[in-house]
C-alpha cells in the first residue's frame, strides 16, 4: 500500500505563499503521475495542478501563473508553490498519485486564505 504524506498548509493572508510537500512511501518512478486536488466546502473536489512523466505539467485555470508544481525524485516527494494566494483558494489540498489501475490519496491538508 501506497502512502503519501502532505504537510505545509495551515493559515495565510491574502496574497501570501505557501509551499506543500507530498512524500511518497515508494519511489515516485512507480506512477505515471502526481498531483494535487483540493476540495471547498460545498464543492467538489477539483484537480489543481499535475505532473505526468516527470515533465509534463497541467495547471487549472483558477490557478494557472500563481502555482508551480515541482518533483524531488531522490526524495520521493512533490511539491506545489502556491503564491498571491486568495481567500477562494481556501479548501483541504490532497496529494495524488496514479499509476495503472490504481490511485492513491493523501490525508488532506487545510489551507485558509484569510486576513
Amino acid at each position: 500500500q501506497v502512502q503519501l504524506v502532505e504537510s505545509g498548509g495551515g493559515l495565510v493572508q491574502p496574497g501570501g505563499s505557501l509551499r506543500f510537500s507530498c512524500a511518497a512511501s515508494r519511489s515516485i518512478f512507480s506512477f505515471i503521475g502526481m498531483g494535487w486536488y483540493r476540495q471547498a466546502p460545498g464543492k467538489q473536489r477539483e484537480l489543481v495542478a499535475q505532473i505526468t512523466g516527470g515533465i509534463s505539467t497541467r495547471y487549472a485555470d483558477s490557478v494557472k501563473g500563481r502555482i508551480t508544481i515541482s518533483r524531488d525524485t531522490a526524495k520521493n516527494t512533490v511539491y506545489l508553490q502556491m503564491n498571491s494566494l486568495k481567500p477562494e483558494d481556501t479548501a483541504v489540498y490532497y496529494c495524488n498519485a496514479f499509476q495503472s489501475g490504481a490511485s492513491y490519496w493523501g490525508q488532506g491538508t487545510q489551507v485558509t486564505v484569510s486576513s
